[in-house]
């Protein structure tokens, strides 16, 4: 053969060999992080013991349980006033002195005569007393000494105690029982917990937007002082607790064909892991109570989602050219 076609010969040869290794070796590759892929990671978890409560949530107002207005007997004018906002009265208790329309009149004339005429005219014509019908709280005062009014004017605002109205949804009112514990948290104190109680439940529904709810009344078990009327409240209804119980994580627990279970480690790292019968019983949705099937310090495993590779970067589809977002990988779950 001569020399120009040996050559002619050699290159394409040459050229068939290294496309032949780069697909090998991208097939290599790619085979790889396939692999990678398909092969599931687990994170671990340890059973442990606790309390669980399962829990009704609603949001609510707070109101006076009982919201009294206090109108004048007649016409008048306010003399003195005895209470401020916030203040805690008893039944019977003189909150302001008022004059009748005729006794108002009768003390500007003699005070214009003098003292001695004014004090005479006030010791003959006694000035008329507003009481506290009960006990409670002043929530509002509509009245300052000297102002006049009339008698169908409110003029003291009283509320024996504070309760919150939640709208509980009707899907959850079986639930809800009278004395059941419940947990207040004010939007404009967010950080206070206040207990309370259920002490009504409404015998009527309220529609709005097609949401059927029943109000449901919660009373503070002790009323903090700065909890006002008027405030939004977002309330849990405590429907069913267990304590002592072991506890696990919702999503560590697998159910197929009708049998509930947990995948534990293998006596063999090399081997898949093992799967273990478990019943369970009340759960709130994150942790989940097991009756049976595990023991307290039990190690369960929970399958974590991972990319194809340990040191893969998290992909960007809104980014051009299918750019990556720097310094991302690992699993798509926090952990």
């Amino acid at each position: 053969m001569s020399k120009s076609k040996k050559k002619n010969f050699v290159k394409p040869l040459i050229l068939i060999i290294v496309l032949a290794g780069a697909g090998f070796g991208g097939w290599k590759y790619w085979s790889k992080k396939k692999a990678a892929a398909a092969e599931p990671i687990y994170r671990e978890e340890i059973v442990e013991r606790g309390t669980l409560d399962r829990t009704v949530l609603a949001t609510g107002e707070v109101l006076p349980q009982n919201r009294l207005e206090i109108k004048p007997p007649i016409a008048g004018r306010v003399e003195q006033v005895l209470i401020d906002e916030g203040a805690k009265v008893k039944k019977g208790q003189i909150m302001a002195w008022m004059s009748s329309t005729e006794r108002a009149a009768l003390l500007d004339s003699a005070r214009a005569k003098g003292p001695n005429e004014l004090k005479r005219w006030e010791e003959m014509y006694r000035p008329t007393p507003i009481l506290a019908p009960i006990e409670g709280m002043v929530i509002l005062r509509n009245v300052e000494p000297g102002q006049t009014f009339t008698n169908t004017e409110a003029v003291f605002v009283l509320s024996d105690r504070l309760t919150v109205k939640a709208k509980v949804d009707e899907t959850d009112l079986a639930q809800i029982k009278i004395g059941q514990r419940a947990k207040i948290i004010l939007d404009a104190y967010a950080t206070e917990r206040v207990e309370g109680r259920v002490d009504k439940l409404a015998f009527e529904a309220v529609t709005t937007s097609n949401v059927t709810t029943y109000t449901t009344d919660v009373v503070p078990i002790k009323t903090p002082d700065f909890m006002r009327s008027g405030m939004t409240a977002n309330v849990t209804f405590y429907a069913e607790s267990r304590e002592n119980v072991l506890l696990l994580s919702t999503e560590a627990i697998r159910s197929e064909n009708g049998k509930t279970f947990v995948l534990t480690k293998p006596a063999d790292p090399k081997l898949p892991p093992k799967q273990k019968t478990i019943k369970i019983g009340l759960t709130d949705g994150k942790r989940t109570e097991v009756t049976e099937g595990l023991a307290e310090g039990e190690t369960v495993l929970i399958s974590d989602i991972a990319l194809a590779s340990p040191d893969a970067k998290a992909s960007n589809p809104f980014m051009p050219m299918g750019g990556r977002k720097p310094g991302s990988g690992g699993s798509g779950r926090g952990k």
